[in-house]
């Protein structure tokens, strides 16, 4: 009986305390966690499937098992991206306003649908991004009130009607606003912060004036409405106070005379300048071959002719550069064909500009054709045409692009813009005059290669691992944030800063073609099994490690299985053997000095490049173990012979202590990965 006593109590605070989180949630609000505010907002959800990482037992921001679409900083979560996981339903904003770190949410090219949730309780929220989704119904006028922290509103893709909230333009801090292919109607409000550098109106149903404050902002911006008017649309607005007009007083003969001479002269001076134009273009079309012309047929169709270059010295393993005459695009009509911009940072440009731009063939691979394009303002562009990708619609390779396009590193390259076609897409990325490492390190560039020394190569490989850290933070949620790195596609600086492109695209490719297509899957594992890992990007840097420090050419990259060195198992046997020093590119080993370093950085390729994935670094390891060698930097003091004998001897014992002693320094220094976290 007492022990029936004691229990009773406990048994009824349980129930009672069940009862209480079922009927008045919002009692309990205060107390979630992050874990439990996430699994509230998976069970909101119709289908999350893509979100089975988010379960009990884990931890959203733990290093090995990191859940789904979640970014953290410093252990609590800042970041959701939830884009393209086909998630539906009612999102638990309750939930959401218990993440007291959360600045950026993602919901792009989903498929939810309704009126737009109460996202405006979150108030310390910086960026809102539900492009391509369902949402329809006003916003209301103050939705933004609160929300003073706002930098990134993009609502595009919806179905969002009535006027659009006046409160925007109360956002002090406002950088890009995205509301087009919507049915906003109504005037554009008062809209015109000086923080502002990406906006677009387009394909609404909105009327009136454009606002001041947007004037900067090119047509393109607000095209697609019929009803705004001013100059740039061709159609004068209404005056305001219609009844103070007053007929136009009759011109005088005087007046008359002179715009009459104006309008002479005027005439005249098109006439002269056309007649120049033309003089011009048949004496530079004697004079050179290489001028980018636009080719117009009866059906209004476009192509970009490209000039001729030289032959670069072949690569092995790598295919042929084009020569001769070819076309960037294939004959299309061109009404309503633009380009897609993803970021102005190089300014304002659109497919026309590209289709009249003196052109280069730079190269030829797997995913397609690049051309190095002049446009007529001097800018200086590279197009990539990517085929194998039809596996994606429209709408989920503009999402794609746009995440892309807003990731920001100093060594990755992200795209400018992009074009879709169900044929092929194009890509469009700033030029980098420096060139590609493949080609600076293998190539008959001698006075760059030259510049190689072992100082720059190893700031190479810090910024390359770096860069790839950052990847694999912003796309955590896909299985090979890069999945074809390598040599040809990282590019370097006039400085030799390495610059990584080609990165997300796993995921679009059609999986027939993929095997072919990405280095990633040369990896051991997926050779075998044909599955890929975040592990197998690791295994790709540690080929590129091991590329600058024996100077050879990896067979790894070779797509016909012949030529190249197999660097994988040359490094492996030397290791065993203690021999590492002969595998050093000549151009390096003369850096006696160093060569204690040189060899760390060798086991470090050897640990990314194991077979079992498992026993590989991971890339947080990679970053931290190549940022704690200072050796490259060439005012280093040197250790002397003891220092290079204790290298030698470094054991995969004593190479896993270091590892974990860097790691501990690196979560103290987490801005050296350059992670942007809002």
């Amino acid at each position: 009986m007492a022990i029936f006593l004691v229990q009773k109590p406990l048994f009824l605070n349980i129930f009672l305390n069940i009862v209480m989180i079922i009927m008045f949630p919002m009692m309990v609000k205060p107390y979630l966690t992050d874990v439990d505010a996430l699994l509230r907002i998976k069970h909101s959800l119709n289908n999350p499937a893509s979100l089975d990482s988010w379960k009990l037992g884990t931890f959203p921001c733990d290093d090995v098992l990191t859940w789904a679409g979640v970014v953290c900083n410093d252990g609590i979560v800042s970041n959701l991206h939830l884009q393209s996981m086909g998630l539906s339903g009612n999102l638990d904003v309750i939930a959401l306003s218990q993440m007291a770190g959360l600045r950026i949410i993602s919901l792009e090219n989903n498929s939810f649908s309704g009126p737009i949730p109460e996202f405006n309780r979150l108030g310390s929220l910086k960026g809102l991004y539900l492009s391509m989704n369902q949402y329809s119904g006003k916003i209301p006028n103050g939705y933004f009130t609160e929300m003073t922290s706002m930098k990134k509103i993009w609502f595009d893709g919806n179905k969002f009607t009535g006027e659009i909230p006046g409160s925007i333009a109360e956002l002090p801090n406002l950088v890009e606003l995205h509301l087009e292919d919507n049915q906003f109607t109504g005037k554009i409000p008062g809209i015109g912060q000086r923080s502002l550098n990406s906006v677009n109106f387009s394909y609404n149903n909105l009327t009136g004036e454009v606002p001041p404050g947007l004037a900067k902002f090119d047509a393109a911006s607000f095209e697609g409405n019929p009803g705004l008017c001013g100059a740039r649309f061709g159609r004068v607005c209404n005056d305001k106070n219609p009844e103070t007009r007053r007929p136009v007083e009759k011109a005088t003969k005087k007046a008359l005379r002179i715009e009459y001479i104006l309008m002479g002269v005027t005439l005249l001076i098109l006439i002269l300048m056309v007649a120049g134009i033309c003089v011009l273009r048949n004496r530079k079309k004697q004079k050179s071959e290489t001028v980018g012309i636009m080719e117009n047929n009866i059906e209004g169709s476009v192509g970009l002719t490209i000039c001729n270059i030289s032959k670069p010295e072949a690569i092995p393993g790598q295919n042929s550069f084009g020569t001769g005459q070819h076309t960037l695009m294939n004959k299309r009509k061109a009404t309503g064909v633009d380009l897609m911009l993803l970021n102005n940072s190089k300014g304002v440009f659109r497919l026309s500009d590209v289709m009249k731009a003196a052109a280069e063939v730079l190269g030829n691979g797997m995913l397609g054709s690049s051309y190095k394009a002049t446009m007529s303002n001097g800018m200086v562009v590279v197009v990539k045409r990517l085929r194998e990708m039809s596996l994606i619609d429209k709408n989920g390779f503009e999402a794609e692009m746009m995440r892309l396009g807003r990731l920001s590193h100093p060594n990755i390259l992200t795209p400018l813009a992009c074009h879709y076609r169900k044929e092929e897409k194009l890509v469009v990325y700033d030029y980098v005059p420096g060139g590609s490492l493949v080609h600076i390190l293998h190539g008959d560039q001698v006075k760059r290669h030259a510049e190689l020394n072992w100082h720059a190569r190893l700031n190479i490989i810090k910024g390359i691992a770096q860069g790839l850290g950052y990847l694999h933070t912003e796309l955590a949620n896909l299985q090979l944030p890069h999945g074809n790195l390598k040599s040809s596609n990282v590019l370097l600086s006039h400085n030799l800063q390495p610059l990584i492109v080609d990165f997300g695209l796993n995921h679009m490719i059609n999986p027939n073609q993929v095997a072919n297509a990405l280095v990633a899957y040369k990896s051991p594992e997926s050779a075998k099994t044909q599955e890929v890992s975040h592990k197998c990007d690791v295994y790709c840097l540690g080929i590129i490690i091991l590329e600058l420090l024996t100077g050879k050419y990896p067979s790894q990259y070779v797509s016909n299985g012949q030529g190249g060195t197999d660097v994988v198992q040359w490094v492996k046997s030397a290791l065993h053997e203690q021999r590492e020093v002969e595998l050093l590119d000549p151009d390096i080993s003369g850096s006696s000095k160093y060569i204690g370093d040189m060899k760390k950085v060798m086991h470090i390729g050897a640990r990314c490049t194991e077979s079992d994935p498992a026993a590989r670094l991971d890339i947080k390891e990679v970053v931290s173990s190549v940022e704690s060698i200072q050796g490259g930097d060439e005012m280093t003091i040197s250790f002397g012979d003891g220092y290079d004998d204790a290298a030698s001897t470094l054991t995969d014992g004593s190479y896993v202590s270091l590892v974990a002693n860097n790691d501990q320094a690196q979560r103290n220094n987490n801005e050296s990965y350059g992670f942007r976290v809002s």
